[in-house]
């Protein structure tokens, strides 16, 4: 996950009659939530208890007198640091405490009441699914409850993902991001008002295409998305090839098409629309295509257009990077009605030769869309913005708060054995599936306190292997 906080708000009065600042958390580059102090203190105080053996990034200091704006200033800066370096931790990533914790910031910030309402979820062919789900319900939680409307087995359940898709103006689509588990697809898609909440596969690892085709509603699945990629462009076929495929497709074929798609170049790798790179030259237009372990740029040159590979073991390390416009986004505007920043840069480290790394940068809204973070499952004590505390468990309707007293009863109901316990209602399968699945940036691991990632799978070559 990548955090920042651009800038901040100004409260009025809240229910003890004092005024306070809100910090507004970005998450992959777009508004998350807005928080107080407070309620990353008590975060931050969760995560200590719960995870006893980890050691944590220092929390910025409290303070007794009120705040001038130097200082808050600071404060916002010091906040930031600590909540990036809680997002490059592997471990703290995946807790459900930090899970959770953002889910129910979201709802917050977003004055979104819990209520059951209807969520639409469509197929790439645009066939709507008019799925039943709370407001505040998870992404996950919405995906489960699609894929049953439309009979898929459990078991292939966390195969696909939900993504926010959008049309251009000249007719072609755009997938803006993938919807994680700390948000609500209800929520986030309001945020997105031009998006549509699309199912699409979860992996860059075409072998698990396999694993589909043994069932007919999963078949289907993969058989739409993959028809709705070859009409798009995204997969490049021939002319001949193209002949064949509508043959299949008449005919209603779907194993045999899908089968001889896999087989070509482009093939499950995911196309974003042209974006600036600073390679060859900078301000350099490119179409960027990734998968299949790489990276491609494809820039036309007049009628030629020259491809450009880079391999995923040969980077070294990447980061990315948010970029805010501070001047146009004000301080004292609402949270519900802030737009998504989508100002952020990838860069990553290449070894072009031996011993010549070069850095290379991609300026694209969807930088952010390799990345998967799954959860644990773990109980959370959330403190809202008021003071009030609120127990968060996982049931099987909604990710919503259910009000307790003060925050000793928390632990008292754990203690007592009384309190619903939160358990993960995946079967094994499903299990494995979230082990196993992987995407881009899956095989390189966060480093505390750095500003980069290294890249696990990086290798080391001469000249001869170029």
């Amino acid at each position: 996950m990548h955090f920042s906080i651009p800038d901040t708000q100004e409260f009025g009065p809240d229910n003890a009659g004092s005024s306070f600042t809100g910090f507004n958390i970005h998450i992959n580059g777009s508004f998350h939530c807005c928080l107080r102090y407070k309620q990353l203190h008590s975060l931050h105080e969760q995560l200590k208890r719960s995870l006893p053996t980890l050691v944590l990034p220092s929390f910025p200091p409290k303070k007794l007198l009120p705040l001038t704006p130097g200082q808050i200033e600071q404060r916002r800066i010091s906040l930031e640091r600590y909540i990036q370096l809680v997002g490059q931790d592997p471990v703290l990533c995946r807790s459900e405490l930090l899970r959770a914790f953002l889910l129910n910031a979201q709802q917050e910030s977003s004055f979104t009441e819990c209520r059951e309402v209807s969520v639409d979820v469509f197929l790439m062919n645009g066939y709507r699914i008019q799925t039943k789900a709370f407001t505040t319900d998870c992404s996950s939680k919405v995906l489960e409850k699609a894929c049953a409307f439309i009979d898929l087995p459990k078991e292939y359940t966390y195969y696909f993902s939900l993504y926010l898709v959008r049309k251009e103006s000249n007719g072609d689509i755009a997938i803006t991001k993938k919807l994680m588990d700390f948000e609500a697809p209800y929520i986030s898609q309001k945020q997105w008002e031009d998006c549509k909440i699309v199912i699409r596969t979860s992996y860059w690892d075409a072998n698990y295409d396999l694993e589909l085709m043994r069932d007919r509603i999963a078949l289907n699945l993969l058989y739409i998305q993959v028809l709705s990629d070859v009409e798009r462009g995204w997969i490049i076929t021939t002319r001949d090839l193209a002949e064949q495929l509508t043959d299949l497709q008449a005919r209603g074929n779907k194993r045999e098409y899908v089968e001889i798609v896999r087989k070509l170049p482009l093939y499950g790798c995911l196309q974003f629309p042209r974006v600036c790179v600073d390679y060859p030259q900078p301000n350099t237009l490119a179409t960027v295509i990734i998968g299949n372990r790489e990276l491609n740029l494809l820039t036309n040159y007049g009628k030629k257009i020259q491809e450009t590979k880079f391999k995923v073991t040969r980077i070294r390390c990447w980061r990315v990077t948010t970029i805010h416009n501070n001047e146009e986004i004000s301080s004292n505007s609402s949270s519900e009605s802030r737009e998504p920043s989508n100002n952020l840069e990838l860069s990553f480290e290449y070894l072009m030769a031996k011993n010549q790394l070069k850095w290379i940068t991609v300026y694209s809204e969807q930088s952010m869309l390799m990345s998967t973070h799954q959860a644990e499952f773990a109980r959370l004590s959330y403190i809202r913005r008021d003071g009030s505390n609120y127990c968060i468990t996982d049931s099987s309707s909604t990710d919503t708060l259910s009000s307790i007293s003060d925050s000793n009863s928390t632990s008292n109901q754990s203690n007592n054995g009384s309190s619903t316990t939160t358990t993960t209602t995946t079967n094994n399968g499903t299990s494995f599936i979230r082990r196993k699945l992987k995407e881009f940036n899956t095989t390189v691991r966060f480093k505390n306190g750095k500003d980069s990632v290294h890249n696990e799978a990086f290798e080391w070559i001469g000249d001869d292997d170029l």
